[in-house]
């Protein structure tokens, strides 16, 4: 548990410390750049995916806290979450704290990377990359941890 602890802690530090520097570049440094497929424009997020949530602006940053304290008592109580998702866990906290960090911070969440060759998509961050991927970590478990339980179920009949 300590050795995965100490992982998580890391993995959740060096994210965090990253995504917030490359932030701080777009918000303060005007790191924009044009491409023909993708381009770095700052613009800023006062809502949750694709701008959902926009309405509840100054109230979102307290209502995201408190599911991230509701989601840290579950996970003291109950360890072995933990022990089984530590990496996908640190990548959700890292990304999501990073992110309502933006909103104390600039207001809203920094997004840059914007898609435009082809169609248009939204414009988002690394933490937005890196909580994608953890939610695709967690549904990966889950579905080996679900075939595992039908083989021996299948073993045991």
């Amino acid at each position: 548990m300590k050795k995965k602890l100490i992982i998580a802690i890391t993995l959740f530090i060096a994210i965090f410390i990253i995504d917030q520097v490359v932030k701080y570049g777009f918000a303060n440094l005007a790191w924009d750049v044009d491409g023909p497929y993708m381009s770095l424009k700052l613009a800023y997020n006062y809502g949750v995916a694709f701008s959902m949530f926009s309405f509840l602006e100054h109230n979102l940053k307290y209502i995201q806290l408190l599911l991230i304290l509701i989601g840290t008592i579950y996970l003291l109580k109950n360890k072995d979450v933990f022990e089984e998702y530590y990496l996908p866990i640190a990548l959700l906290y890292a990304g999501g704290l990073s992110n309502i960090l933006d909103r104390f911070t600039y207001g809203g969440v920094v997004d840059y990377f914007y898609w435009h060759y082809g169609f248009k998509f939204a414009i988002f961050n690394i933490a937005d990359v890196i909580i994608n991927i953890a939610v695709a970590l967690i549904i990966y478990k889950q579905i080996v941890q679900m075939r595992e339980d039908k083989k021996k179920k299948q073993i045991k009949s």
